[in-house]
This record gives C-alpha cells, sequence and structure tokens, in this order.
C-alpha cells in the first residue's frame, strides 16, 4: 500500500472562509477520496495560519485577544468541513503545541548549518502579505504585487536565512524532478525568478507579539512563512516523541503532494524547499499551484469587496452541488470567473437535466415495467459498454493527472451516450408494444448501468448525493474500490424506490430576482360575465390537469411555432406533446422543466405529429410563459 500526503494550504484567520478558501480543501478531499478508493494509504491535512501582525491589529481592533479571533474563525471553518463533507485526517492549527515543537525542531537543524545570520532589513513592506518587496516588484504606485494595497517602508535587525545559497541546488532540484512544480507554467515562472537571482530571506520579525518567540534570539520572533509551513511537517509529529506518522507520510512517503494558490507559490515552491534542503529534509514530490477565482473581472478577496460566501450557495442548491461547480468550472491550474448565472446554467444543465432527468426516466420506465424493480435481464453487448471501456480509463487518466474539470466532462459523455441510446431505442415505445419484454429489460439495464459507472466515479466529488443517485438505481452499497467502474455491476430484480427529484430545476429568473413580467392592459369592458359564460365546479373538474417533467424537447421540422416533447406524467411510456411555443423557448431550455399538462384532451395531429395532450400557457402580447409549480414535485401530480 502506497502512502499518499496531501495537503492545503493553511488558512490565514483574518477572515470568514469564502469560495475562494474553500476551492482548494474541495479539490484536497475529492483527490483524498479518489486515491483511498484506488487502495492508497491517504493522509490529508488542512488547517489554519494564526500568527502575525496581521491577526494582531485585527484582534485589538476588536478589543478582543488574538486565540478568540482565531477560534472564532476556525470554528467557521469546521462547521463548512462538516457541511461539505471533507473527509481530512487532520486539521493543525499553528497556535498547538505540537506546532511549536515542529518550528523549534526545523529551526535548531538550520542553525546547525549556519544558515541563520543577523542584519538590519530594509525594504517595501506589505502588511497583508507579511512580506518585503524589491523595488523592481512592485506594481504601480508603489503597491503591493498580489493585494494592490499601498505598501510601507520598514528598517529593523532581524535575523537572515542564507536563500543565496540553495539558489543553484533548487535549480538543479527544478530540472532533475520537473513534475517538482506544476502546472509547467508555475515552474517556468519559479525558474526564472530563481535564475534572476535570489537574496537572503529575513526570517524574522521584531515588535510582533502575536508569533513564536525566535529560539536563542530575545525580542526576535518567527517570520510567519516559516512558521506556516512548517505545519506540514510538525502536523505528522516531527519534532515530538512520535515520529510514526512523519516517517510514513514524509522522511518514507511515496507522494508528498502540497496544493496551493498561485499566489503564494514563492512561498511554496521557493522558500520551503530552500529550509528543507537547509535542514537536511526530504522535500515535496510536487507543489501544485491553482490559479485565481474570479468575479466581476477581479480576483476574489476581502480588500476587493468581491467575495462570495458558501453557505447560502448550500442551503439553496446543496453542498455536493457547490462542489461539483467549483471542480467542473475550474480548470485545475487555470483562473475562472464565478458568477450566479454561470452557476444555474451549470446546476440546470448538467445536474437538474443530463443527470437527474436520465435517472429520473430510467427508474419511472423501469418501475412501470417491472414491477417496482431493476430489470431482470443484463446485458453486456452493446454501444454503451464500448462507451463506458473508452469513458473509465479517460477518467482516471484525468484524475491521475489532477485534471478535474476533465474528469467529470468524461462521465458526462457516458450521460449522453446513455440518452442518444435511448432516444434511439425509444423504450417507452417498447414497452407499449411488447410489455415487460427481454429487449425493454436490456435497454432499461444498460442505461441503469452507466448511471451507476457515472454515479461511482462521482464519489470523490459528490459523497453525499452520489451514494443517493446509485440507491435511486438500486445499488444500495457504496463501492469501496475502483473495480466498481467495470460494466456489470448493477443488480437485477432489486427494489426500485420511488422515484424524487434529486435535483430540482432553479428557475434562473426567479433565483437571480429579474422583475416579473408587466401583466396586461385589460380590455374595457362592462364586466368578464358579460364577455364569457360562467362554467360549473363539475365542469371544470372534468379536466385532468397533472404535472409532467420535460425529458427532451426538439424543434419541428419546416415550423418556427412548433417544439415536440417527451413529458414525463408518471405513466408507463412519456407523453408526447406538440406545442406552440418556439417563439419563446429554445428546446434545450425546456429539458427538465416541470410544466402543467392537461392530461385527458382527445389526441390531435399537428403538422403529421400526434400531440397526447397540451400544456398550459400563460399568453403576454400573443408570447407564451409556460406555467409551472414553485418547487419540483414527482411527475403525473394532480393540479386541483
Amino acid at each position: 500500500m502506497k502512502s499518499f500526503y496531501v495537503t492545503t494550504p493553511i488558512y490565514y484567520v483574518n477572515d470568514l472562509p469564502h469560495i475562494g478558501h474553500i476551492y482548494t480543501t474541495t479539490v484536497a478531499d475529492t483527490l483524498a477520496r479518489y486515491r483511498r478508493l484506488a487502495g492508497d494509504d491517504v493522509y490529508f491535512l488542512t488547517g489554519t495560519d494564526e500568527h502575525g501582525q496581521n491577526i494582531e491589529r485585527a484582534a485589538r481592533k476588536e478589543g478582543i485577544a488574538p486565540i478568540e479571533l482565531a477560534d472564532r474563525v476556525v470554528s467557521r471553518y469546521f462547521a463548512l468541513r462538516d457541511r461539505l463533507g471533507f473527509s481530512n485526517d487532520d486539521f493543525i492549527r499553528t497556535t498547538q503545541e505540537r506546532h511549536y515543537k515542529g518550528v523549534e525542531a526545523i529551526i535548531r537543524r538550520i542553525q546547525e548549518t549556519g544558515d541563520f545570520y543577523t542584519a538590519t532589513h530594509e525594504g517595501w513592506y506589505c502588511s497583508p502579505c507579511e512580506t518585503f518587496y524589491t523595488e523592481k516588484e512592485l506594481a504601480a504606485e508603489n503597491t503591493c504585487p498580489v493585494h494592490g494595497s499601498a505598501v510601507e517602508w520598514k528598517s529593523e535587525e532581524n535575523i537572515f536565512f542564507r536563500l543565496s545559497k540553495y539558489q543553484q541546488p533548487l535549480l538543479d532540484w527544478y530540472d532533475t524532478h520537473p513534475e517538482s512544480v506544476r502546472p509547467a507554467t508555475r515552474l517556468n515562472e519559479v525558474r526564472s525568478f530563481v535564475e534572476s537571482g535570489l537574496r537572503d530571506l529575513s526570517v524574522s520579525r521584531a515588535n510582533v507579539e502575536w508569533a513564536i518567540p525566535f529560539p536563542g534570539f530575545p525580542g526576535q520572533t518567527v517570520y510567519v512563512w516559516l512558521d506556516a509551513l512548517t505545519n506540514y511537517l510538525s502536523a505528522l509529529g516531527f519534532g515530538g516523541e512520535d515520529g510514526v506518522l512523519y516517517r510514513k507520510h514524509w522522511e518514507e512517503g511515496d507522494t508528498r503532494l502540497h496544493l496551493i494558490g498561485k499566489d503564494i507559490l514563492r512561498f511554496h515552491a521557493v522558500y520551503w524547499p530552500a529550509f528543507l534542503l537547509s535542514a537536511g529534509l526530504p522535500l515535496p514530490h510536487t507543489v501544485f499551484a491553482h490559479g485565481w477565482w474570479y468575479r466581476d473581472g477581479k480576483k476574489m478577496s476581502k480588500s476587493t469587496g468581491n467575495i462570495v460566501r458558501p453557505d447560502d450557495l448550500i442551503d439553496r442548491f446543496g453542498a455536493d452541488s457547490v462542489r461539483y461547480f467549483l471542480l467542473r468550472e475550474m480548470v485545475f491550474g487555470q483562473d475562472a470567473s464565478y458568477s450566479d448565472e454561470a452557476f444555474i446554467d451549470r446546476y440546470n444543465a448538467d445536474l437538474a437535466n443530463t443527470l437527474g432527468n436520465t435517472v429520473s426516466r430510467l427508474v419511472t420506465l423501469s418501475r412501470g415495467a417491472f414491477g417496482g424493480k431493476t430489470p431482470p435481464v443484463p446485458c453486456d453487448d452493446n454501444p454503451l459498454v464500448e462507451a463506458a471501456r473508452r469513458v473509465v480509463p479517460e477518467y482516471r487518466a484525468a484524475m491521475d493527472e489532477l485534471a478535474f474539470s476533465r474528469a467529470l466532462e468524461a462521465l458526462w459523455k457516458l450521460l449522453n451516450e446513455a440518452s442518444q441510446y435511448l432516444m434511439t431505442r425509444e423504450p417507452w415505445k417498447v414497452v407499449k408494444e411488447e410489455g415487460p419484454s427481454e429487449r425493454l429489460s436490456r435497454i432499461l439495464w444498460n442505461g441503469l448501468e452507466s448511471v451507476r459507472i457515472v454515479a461511482t466515479g462521482l464519489l470523490p466529488f459528490m459523497p453525499r448525493v452520489a451514494p443517493q443517485v446509485l440507491a435511486a438505481i438500486g445499488v444500495t452499497d457504496v463501492p469501496a474500490s475502483w473495480s466498481a467502474l467495470e460494466w456489470g455491476a448493477t443488480p437485477n430484480g432489486a427494489e426500485l424506490p420511488e422515484p424524487k427529484p434529486i435535483f430540482p430545476r432553479i428557475d434562473k429568473k426567479e433565483y437571480l430576482g429579474a422583475a416579473p413580467a408587466p401583466a396586461p392592459k385589460a380590455a374595457r369592458s362592462a364586466s368578464p360575465v358579460e364577455e364569457k359564460a360562467l362554467i360549473a365546479i363539475d365542469k371544470f373538474f372534468e379536466t385532468e390537469l397533472k404535472v409532467g417533467t420535460v425529458l427532451t424537447a426538439e424543434r419541428v421540422p419546416k415550423s418556427e411555432k412548433l417544439i415536440k416533447l417527451q413529458v414525463d406524467l408518471a405513466e408507463e411510456t412519456p407523453r408526447q406533446i406538440v406545442a406552440g411555443i418556439g417563439l419563446a423557448y429554445q428546446p434545450e431550455e425546456l429539458v427538465g422543466k416541470q410544466v402543467a399538462v392537461v392530461a385527458n384532451l382527445q389526441p390531435a395531429k399537428l403538422m403529421g405529429i400526434e400531440s397526447q395532450g397540451m400544456v398550459l400557457a400563460a399568453s403576454i402580447d400573443g408570447k407564451p410563459v409556460l406555467l409551472h409549480p414553485d418547487k419540483a414535485v414527482p411527475a403525473g401530480t394532480q393540479v386541483k
């Protein structure tokens, strides 16, 4: 069994977490779950960075002790851990005694090499970064290149680390271990920085009370980055009496992987390996720096005020939908943009429409045809078998390369293949013509098996919802290894629970707060009664109204207005309904919508296509506006 050690950066406690913070932890959790299913001995670490001038100032501003501020913010990280289902094995806090021991231990080792000396330190200092910058590194108007905030000139007596001594050893490391920094663009960036010449690094601060005292140097405290980076060792027991975890996952570890944001690349890919080289300790195998989340064209940050808190998204869409969006939307290693509209589009298209509707359609047809159970006859000779055998290796390769968006894209290829397979074989017609035949069983079983493989692949991404999808198709045992990705594990004759919407479709206009369309002006008349005769209630109840879910939608050839729908009314087969709504709606936006249907209307033909019902819509200046329930209900629900 190989060891797999994966870490997130430790998050600074001067602010409550936003999606930029939880993103890296979501990635690490997904990777940890994937590697556990692969049989690795995984140790997944995250935590908080709690020392430094910024914490000191923020606490003073609130009139509380720094540890009180830290405790409050840490409690929010714990709450998000529970809500998002993070499976970290440890949570390190830099205020813990075990961390102090680790920092003291690495400092002793560096001191023994003679790589510390004292000198006066002068330069441009960014307080949020807690970092000195040279004149040429500053942004316009002498501002921080990361935060864009003003810097200040500082001069003080500090302890220096001989970083310049490790310029060539670092370049040798990059050259002999091209996987040391990823993606390749970040490796080139780091190599260029080191090649331009390294200056010795100040690793202490004076006049900072909220910090670890620097051993042997009264009045000096440990520079926050030398303090913070050591968490990757101290969490494993480095510096303590029991070093079992340290030996297993660092000293002798098969994989030592740091996941970070690109803004802290230099600290992890230059300073950290230099500290380790000086201390005679093993280096990480890979430092992988991902991009930034942008909103309104700017990096998300407290200073710009454009942050997105995860709690509201979790409340509205569910934690696993948030996880899915983050991992699908950002190509790992590149930047990505967040918007509420993009979130809803991704949720509706991928989860509500493609996955949710496929599950609903297959379960409804299987329950109706086979007495509430999965189909009795499997099939291992069909186009979906070949599709799965192409997709699964593609998925595994993408996950091994940390290409999470590409891995999800591969799973959705199989879902789309399954959807196309069902459209061409039309099981709703087969059941009508043949009943619960062997051919019908094979068709529906193939669809369910494709969904099972997709849901299995989703386990690392959506650890709560993926088991729900499996249970919905009759699979009660959650897979414990990747052997479950092989074709053929959907049970025959297993009980199928009554379908419930796993991903209720979101009305984008309603969610984004779009103003309702103005009501049309009423024509002048003496009384509505004069215009139309009233009917008795019994007459009204002759009309059978039901809520249906649109499974497919396509335009009728040679017609601008007509769209042909397949609508699930919880009957044995979907209803085919032709609706004159093509000027107001695109077919793709109708899939997954719930609509009100007149279910007992005599069939009629429109342009030679039979319509087995009618969808209800309001009419505003001749433009149809579909009626739908304000929340998802089971298909076939009566409208009364």
